[in-house]
């Protein structure tokens, strides 16, 4: 190859990078007439500058290839012993001589034949074995460093940012010292050079915070404030703290905590009010205040359509023949009626809809309303009625009470499951929901009000992680501890619709809560909805909507009329709660758990079609569609009447030691924590898995726990939506597979990274809920293989009867509540089996390293040839 050659092919390569780029264009090595002295050729013009093409024309203008440009800079054939100063005495005008040499924009020269080390090793930049080596060093060095701290992206991601996201189960708000430093961020601007670095670390700290929240469906901050104040009604302290504050205390939200107001405030702000939240943090009277979040909080209906189902029935209510899940009878629908000629109607029972409303004055309800049971948190007043407007958007309240206690025989509509209960609604979710919001419904006249009914929790959407806030969850905890006269507030909640979404209802801290009794649906023909979600915290199942060829749930609906057209979860919820004032008139004396018990020990699943029916360690059949199968109104009363309260609740939990176990890609993860010292829970109830785990990508992550009696639980399924870095801080996947088995033993947890990114598992511990001796005085003492008697192996009149246990309380989060009762036990108590048995970071780091060497030493073969 000529220099000709080698110029022309990179002055092309130059013209297709650049094209129409004006400018000079510097070839990346130079030449010189010594260098070429040196390997037997001479050039005969020298440039002024380094480059082949001096005279800053574009390269498009200088194309080798153009007949022009070719003319303006060509090379001669010439001897050795040619002078410069013949060079410059050769006519051109286009060249003038110096003492220096030769200077022209557009030399003409005489080329000669270049030896071929010359143009090995200085003619093509990729020919150097030195450039070569340093290229390869910087990809080394680039690739170990992207790879290290990839890794540690992975391994660390958002340590702090997961500790702060309410929605990952840690309370709700920022750890202090997080909330400190970007507080004293944003007050020093003017700071060194490290604390600068500093706070722009705690700046995108906040912004990923903020991000993940509102991915976990927190929206903007309210006008509304929860303040805590000791001894606040005494001689009016409360009101005198907000009226000193410039607040309205809008009343109270449960023991000492109370509900302020700023009216001067803007309603939605995407930032918190500091001097106000300030103001009352300095007030020696207030022990703690929070401004108020509003959060994403969604009805569990869907619409689909109508068709009419003939059944003679002795009802006048016009839409009782079509009410198929009541009057289908051979053991297709809820079983009320066999209840209903026993006489139980579920008088003297009080039910509250926690929902956008209810028309208390519908001729099918207000036989049975109850304003005791009422009130509207959104207005702070006493009328529940929903706000109209001209998409009946708050219709939901009204249709599910009519579920529960619309009045029978009355020539209107339909006909309520309770309907001898009297009903109320409370108005929450038209308007913003807070933490106070919940708290105020929840607690809303606990010992007034027997059963709440919630058909509503955080977005179903695939990709959300949400639950009770603090105030929420101190108003569930007061409510099972003292609703009721002490015997427990009954919370019954719709398990969500997100099927579609491939959503899990184990990351909703609503149905995942012990507290609550959660539902899921079937449809007519006893298939999974398309909307149903899966999780091993579904009690029970009731009937609702499926296919568009199958019926859904007839209710009241707005406007004084009646729907055939109720669906979802939303209608599923409604019905247990209905069944549950059946139950409870049987039985004033049951407690919250009493009602679990129950519901366990009565379902059937003959009817409900899943593939994936199990059977635990006690012979009962569940799923993690249905729960424990479908409730059976009748059969529940008539055990309630001879139930005995069961033994109080005992708790422990087994504290793991900590550790840092990386889950690779498509790898998975098993641990194992050995149960012994749990003596207080033989029989359990809950169990709770909580976990705290970072990864890249929370949507990949699989978990399943096995109980020491083979039973195998699925905490949590892939969620493709679920894009989160946040992963989970110390989230409790809650599981009632177990009911009635034994928790000594080796437990199993697996976890499953489904994704191509890295992640980690640095906590888990179990939580045992349960008690100590069996939960019926019948119930036998079991013998055999823990958690399973073998006396009882074949299934009875429902499910298998066993023998059970009892709960009281403590979940969600850590509410600094203290049990003296809870055991813990920790590090001696675990061992840990690891399936990832490579280091990514090594693996790729060796790869690497050996593509360098080979390479080098093949770039040494080349130079040692070439210098022969």
């Amino acid at each position: 190859m000529t220099i000709k050659t080698a110029l022309q092919r990179e002055r092309k390569s130059f013209s297709r990078g650049k094209g129409n780029a004006t400018g000079q264009h510097d070839v990346p090595w130079s030449v010189s007439a010594v260098m070429l002295e040196q390997h037997g050729g001479v050039l005969r013009c020298n440039s002024r500058s380094d480059s082949f093409f001096p005279d800053e024309r574009s390269a498009d203008q200088d194309d080798p290839e153009d007949p022009k440009a070719s003319n303006e800079l060509r090379w001669h054939q010439g001897s050795s012993s040619s002078s410069s100063s013949d060079d410059c005495s050769s006519g051109s005008n286009e060249s003038s001589c110096s003492a220096g040499g030769c200077h022209t924009r557009r030399p003409r020269c005489q080329s000669v034949t270049v030896h071929p080390r010359y143009q090995q090793h200085h003619l093509h930049p990729r020919a150097s074995p030195w450039s070569r080596i340093i290229q390869f060093q910087l990809v080394l060095v680039l690739s170990v460093v992207l790879v290290f701290s990839g890794i540690n992206s992975a391994v660390n991601c958002d340590e702090n940012v997961t500790t702060g996201v309410r929605g990952s189960g840690d309370g709700g708000e920022l750890k202090k010292g997080l909330l400190a430093g970007i507080l004293a961020t944003a007050n020093s601007s003017s700071s060194s050079s490290s604390s600068s670095s500093s706070s722009d670390d705690e700046a995108k700290l906040l912004s990923v915070n903020e991000i993940d929240e509102m991915l976990d469906g927190v929206r903007h901050f309210t006008h509304h404030w929860a303040v805590h104040i000791p001894e606040g009604d005494v001689h009016g302290l409360a009101d005198r703290v907000a009226a000193e504050h410039g607040f309205i205390n809008r009343g109270k939200i449960f023991h000492e905590h109370y509900h302020f107001e700023h009216s001067r405030l803007h309603k939605r702000s995407l930032s918190p009010s500091k001097p106000h939240q300030q103001r009352l943090e300095s007030d020696r009277r207030v022990r703690w205040a929070k401004q108020q979040r509003a959060r994403s909080r969604q009805k569990r209906d869907f619409r689909p359509l109508t068709k009419s189902y003939q059944l003679p029935i002795q009802l006048n209510d016009p839409k009782w023949p079509e009410m198929w899940y009541l009057n289908r009878g051979n053991g297709l629908d809820m079983n009320v009626i066999p209840a209903w000629k026993e006489g139980v109607t579920g008088k003297g029972v009080v039910v509250t809809i926690l929902d956008d409303g209810l028309e208390s004055d519908h001729p099918d309800l207000e036989h049975n309303y109850d304003p005791y049971a009422s009130y509207d948190v959104n207005s702070s007043d006493n009328d529940p009625m929903p706000h109209y407007d001209l998409t009946d958007s708050n219709r939901h309240g009204t249709r599910c009470a009519g579920e529960v206690a619309a009045t029978a025989n009355n020539s209107k509509c339909a006909v309520g499951i309770a309907y001898g209960a009297k009903v109320g609604g409370v108005r929450m979710l038209d308007g913003d929901v807070t933490d106070i919001v919940e708290a105020r419904s929840l607690g809303h006249n606990s010992q007034h009000i027997d059963i709440y009914s919630a058909s509503w929790g955080p977005d179903d959407d695939g990709k959300t992680v949400d639950g009770p806030g603090e105030l929420a969850t101190r108003a569930f905890i007061e409510g099972v501890r003292n609703g009721r006269g002490g015997k427990g507030s009954i919370f019954i909640w719709a398990s969500g619709n997100g099927g579609r979404e491939h959503d899990n209802c184990n990351c909703d801290g609503y149905t995942n809560s012990i507290w609550t009794l959660s539902i899921s649906s079937t449809s007519q023909e006893g298939q999974v909805p398309w909307f149903s979600e899966m999780c091993s915290s579904t009690l029970a199942t009731t009937y609702s909507s499926g296919n568009t060829n199958e019926k859904q749930v007839i209710t009241t609906d707005l406007h004084h009329t009646c729907t055939s057209s109720h669906t979802g979860t939303s209608a599923s919820a409604p019905l247990a709660a209905g069944i549950a004032a059946l139950v409870l008139e049987a039985n004033r004396n049951l407690t919250w758990r009493d009602l679990q018990h129950i519901v366990v020990r009565t379902a059937k699943p003959g009817n409900l079609i899943d593939p994936n029916w199990s059977v635990n360690g006690v012979g009962r059949r569940v799923s993690h569609s249905f729960g424990y199968g479908l409730m059976d109104a009748a059969a529940m009363v008539r055990l309630a009447r001879t139930w005995k309260t069961v033994p109080e609740q005992q708790v422990c939990e087994i504290n793991a030691r900590h550790l840092d176990k990386q889950i690779p890609p498509r790898t998975k993860v098993t641990l194992q924590l050995i149960v012994e010292h749990c003596m207080g829970v033989n029989y359990l109830e809950h169990v709770q898995a909580k976990i705290t785990l970072t990864s890249q990508r929370r949507g990949d992550i699989k978990i399943f726990l096995t109980s020491p009696s083979g039973t195998r639980v699925t905490l949590l399924t892939p969620r493709s939506h679920d894009l989160s870095r946040s992963g989970f801080n110390q989230w409790p996947f809650m599981s009632v597979h177990t009911w009635g088995e034994a928790p000594h033993g080796t437990w199993q947890l697996e976890i499953h990274n489904e994704g191509r990114l890295l992640a980690q598992i640095t906590q888990w511990d179990l939580i045992f809920y349960g008690t100590e001796t069996p939960a019926q005085p019948n119930d036998p003492v079991r013998f055999g293989k823990p958690g399973y008697d073998s006396n009882f192996g074949g299934e009875m009149e429902h499910n298998a009867l066993e023998f059970d246990s009892g709960v009281t309380s403590d979940q969600w989060r850590d509410m600094q509540q203290g049990h003296s009762e809870v055991q813990r036990t920790s590090s001696n108590d675990v061992t840990t089996v690891s399936c990832a048995r490579f280091d990514a970071a090594s693996c790729i780091g060796l790869s690497l390293l050996v593509m360098f060497i080979s390479q080098f030493y093949s770039d040494r073969q080349v130079s040692s040839i070439g210098s022969r």
